[in-house]
């Protein structure tokens, strides 16, 4: 077009439309299809954006000074418009700038995440060497300081296999001979102890329970009931000194004969002996640990539940639990983390956004003779939400009608 013309019209045209001149020649540059692989991505990295902000400005200037004649404040638009360009040369000069500077932050970020995962795996090892010890601690603490007697459950709880242990091995060559006269035929003492064991635990745990609630309707003083359960203590001591003391008792006759002559016990003797040694054991274990031990194993049988709470009044923490350091450490890395990906994610947006804001500021110069964004942006908040943009745009319009 500008070819086809001669005179002055073709150096109007020429000044007018000026970028037809050298923009193919800057994108083909910029683009860099004939260059190497490196220097291709270099040249597109570093110039295609740049290049393209400045064309458009170049543009928009014409068309901005063709307009002044018919402007308002002439003078003030005129100053806008070298601004405009200032604020393109800084975001250029940002957007260079800005690449290097994202790299460091990467690098950096990188050798602190590297840093956070070589400690934090470390840590991690000692979390696990010391979880035991740890263990240890919390369940001494939560033993101590709990309501519920749990040193008692433990003892009464042990005194009971202990127990059921002596006496299924006193009671098995019995059982055994008892029930191959019974069958007919001979049975290992293998296949017996271990029905036995459970079967003797039951018995004892349930003679602490009778024990347990003779001594609460004592307490009451309810007669009936204080009757009843007197028959069942009754029964109960006949079974034990009958069919366990008894032949523990028995166990111990030949200790006996080894430092007299001619001893023989009796029947009257060894019950009352099986009797002296039922009571002694009942009476020291039931004072000593059965007595708070015996109700929380009943309540935790029954259903009713045992409410483990501190000492002041507040439930237990879980025994088995991470150390208050290494939830600290958890709780600065993580911020760490969220605060390095917000200055990665800042450092990487906002140099190619200020390129592209500061050319959007050339047409809304155009059509407003306002500047939509405010450069250079320091942070992310910087860059307004899109109805901001526009209700601050739809202000200045209205303002610049009204003056």
């Amino acid at each position: 077009m500008i070819n086809g013309t001669g005179g002055m019209v073709k150096f109007v045209l020429s000044i007018l439309f000026f970028p037809i001149f050298f923009q193919q020649a800057f994108l083909e540059f910029a683009w860099g299809t004939a260059d190497a692989f490196w220097m291709m991505v270099a040249k597109r990295l570093f110039l295609l954006l740049p290049v393209s902000a400045i064309i458009l400005g170049c543009w928009v200037t014409i068309a901005c000074l063709l307009t002044v004649v018919i402007r308002q404040n002439r003078q003030q638009f005129l100053i806008a418009l070298f601004i405009t360009w200032w604020d393109m040369g800084k975001a250029i000069v940002s957007f260079w700038g800005g690449i290097f500077k994202f790299i460091f932050h990467f690098l950096v970020a990188l050798l602190g995440f590297l840093k956070i995962v070589v400690l934090g795996l470390w840590t991690i090892i000692q979390e696990i060497l010391f979880m035991p010890f740890r263990l240890i601690r919390n369940v001494g603490k939560n033993v101590v300081s709990s309501s519920v007697p749990w040193i008692a459950v433990f003892l009464t709880v042990f005194w009971c296999l202990v127990e059921a242990v002596i006496f299924t091995y006193v009671t098995t060559p019995l059982v055994v001979d008892t029930f191959s006269n019974i069958t007919g035929e001979q049975l290992s003492v293998s296949f017996v102890r271990i029905p036995l064991f459970i079967f003797l635990l039951f018995i004892v745990l349930g003679s602490y329970a009778v024990l347990s609630t003779m001594v609460e309707v004592v307490k009451k003083k309810n007669i009936s009931a204080i009757a009843g359960i007197a028959v069942i203590e009754i029964v109960t001591l006949f079974v034990e000194v009958v069919f366990l003391y008894r032949e523990f008792v028995d166990s111990l006759v030949p200790w006996f004969a080894q430092y007299s002559e001619n001893f023989e016990l009796g029947i009257f003797w060894t019950l009352a002996i099986s009797i002296f040694v039922w009571f002694g054991i009942r009476s020291l274990s039931w004072f000593l640990f059965a007595s708070h031990g015996t109700p929380t194993l009943m309540a935790i049988i029954q259903g009713k539940g045992v409410k483990v709470i501190g000492m002041n009044g507040t439930e237990k923490k879980r025994i088995l639990s991470l150390s208050s350091e290494f939830m600290k450490q958890i709780k600065e890395d993580t911020e760490w983390m969220q605060e390095k990906g917000d200055e990665l994610l800042a450092a990487f947006m906002l140099p190619p956004l200020q390129v592209v804001a500061s050319a959007i500021n050339f047409l809304t110069l155009l059509i407003t003779s306002k500047h939509l964004f405010e450069l250079p942006f320091k942070t992310m908040d910087d860059i307004k939400k899109s109805t901001v943009l526009i209700d601050t745009l739809s202000a200045k319009s209205r303002k610049l009608k009204s003056a």
